[in-house]
Protein backbone atom coordinates (compact mmCIF):
# COMPACT_ATOMS: atom_id res chain seq x y z
CA UNK A 1 0.00 0.00 0.00
CA UNK A 2 1.17 3.43 -0.78
CA UNK A 3 1.67 6.47 2.31
CA UNK A 4 2.19 9.99 1.73
CA UNK A 5 3.96 11.86 4.94
CA UNK A 6 3.89 15.26 4.10
CA UNK A 7 5.96 17.48 6.76
CA UNK A 8 5.99 21.04 7.43
CA UNK A 9 8.80 23.08 8.81
CA UNK A 10 8.54 25.01 11.98
CA UNK A 11 9.63 28.56 11.41
CA UNK A 12 13.08 29.42 11.61
CA UNK A 13 13.84 26.09 11.12
CA UNK A 14 16.22 25.68 7.90
CA UNK A 15 19.42 25.81 9.72
CA UNK A 16 18.83 22.94 11.78
CA UNK A 17 17.51 21.10 8.58
CA UNK A 18 20.74 21.74 7.19
CA UNK A 19 22.63 20.60 10.21
CA UNK A 20 20.92 17.41 10.40
CA UNK A 21 20.68 16.90 6.36
CA UNK A 22 23.33 14.50 5.79
CA UNK A 23 22.46 12.29 8.70
CA UNK A 24 18.97 12.73 7.51
CA UNK A 25 20.29 11.45 3.70
CA UNK A 26 21.75 8.52 5.38
CA UNK A 27 18.60 7.35 7.08
CA UNK A 28 16.87 7.26 3.69
CA UNK A 29 19.60 5.44 1.85
CA UNK A 30 18.64 2.18 3.64
CA UNK A 31 14.77 2.23 4.59
CA UNK A 32 14.92 -1.51 4.45
CA UNK A 33 14.97 -1.93 8.35
CA UNK A 34 11.37 0.02 8.78
CA UNK A 35 9.81 -2.77 5.98
CA UNK A 36 9.07 0.28 3.83
CA UNK A 37 10.41 0.86 -0.10
CA UNK A 38 10.66 4.79 -0.93
CA UNK A 39 9.20 5.62 -4.22
CA UNK A 40 10.10 9.16 -4.19
CA UNK A 41 11.06 11.85 -2.05
CA UNK A 42 12.46 15.68 -1.57
CA UNK A 43 12.12 18.72 0.03
CA UNK A 44 9.32 21.22 -0.12
CA UNK A 45 10.18 24.50 -0.89
CA UNK A 46 9.26 28.11 -1.07
CA UNK A 47 7.69 29.91 -3.92
CA UNK A 48 10.90 31.07 -4.51
CA UNK A 49 12.01 27.36 -5.81
CA UNK A 50 14.75 27.26 -3.50
CA UNK A 51 14.17 27.37 0.13
CA UNK A 52 13.50 24.18 2.09
CA UNK A 53 10.13 24.17 3.97
CA UNK A 54 9.01 21.00 4.45
CA UNK A 55 9.33 17.14 3.34
CA UNK A 56 7.23 14.58 1.29
CA UNK A 57 7.89 10.85 1.40
CA UNK A 58 6.00 8.84 -1.15
CA UNK A 59 6.41 4.99 0.52
CA UNK A 60 5.19 1.50 -0.47
CA UNK A 61 4.33 -0.24 3.41
CA UNK A 62 2.36 -2.62 4.61
CA UNK A 63 0.49 -1.24 6.81
CA UNK A 64 0.46 2.56 8.79
CA UNK A 65 2.18 1.21 11.69
CA UNK A 66 5.68 1.05 9.31
CA UNK A 67 5.34 4.67 7.95
CA UNK A 68 4.64 5.78 11.29
CA UNK A 69 7.51 3.72 12.58
CA UNK A 70 9.87 4.90 9.72
CA UNK A 71 8.79 8.42 10.38
CA UNK A 72 9.75 8.06 13.82
CA UNK A 73 13.47 7.25 13.28
CA UNK A 74 13.88 9.85 10.56
CA UNK A 75 16.96 12.02 12.02
CA UNK A 76 14.63 15.24 10.96
CA UNK A 77 11.88 14.03 13.18
CA UNK A 78 14.12 13.46 16.49
CA UNK A 79 15.83 17.28 15.84
CA UNK A 80 12.00 18.47 16.39
CA UNK A 81 12.28 20.22 12.66
CA UNK A 82 8.70 19.16 11.53
CA UNK A 83 5.99 21.42 13.14
CA UNK A 84 3.77 19.32 11.75
CA UNK A 85 3.61 15.85 9.71
CA UNK A 86 0.34 14.21 8.32
CA UNK A 87 0.71 10.41 6.73
CA UNK A 88 -2.05 9.07 4.89
CA UNK A 89 -2.84 6.41 2.57
CA UNK A 90 -2.56 7.27 -1.43
CA UNK A 91 -4.33 5.11 -4.20
CA UNK A 92 -2.61 5.83 -7.29
CA UNK A 93 -4.68 6.39 -10.44
CA UNK A 94 -2.18 7.72 -13.18
CA UNK A 95 1.60 8.02 -13.78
Amino acid sequence: MLFVIHGIDRKGALETRKAHYEAHKAFLSDTSPYGVTMVMSGPLVADDGATMVGSLFLLEAPDRAAVEHFNKADPFHAADIWERVTITAFLRRQG
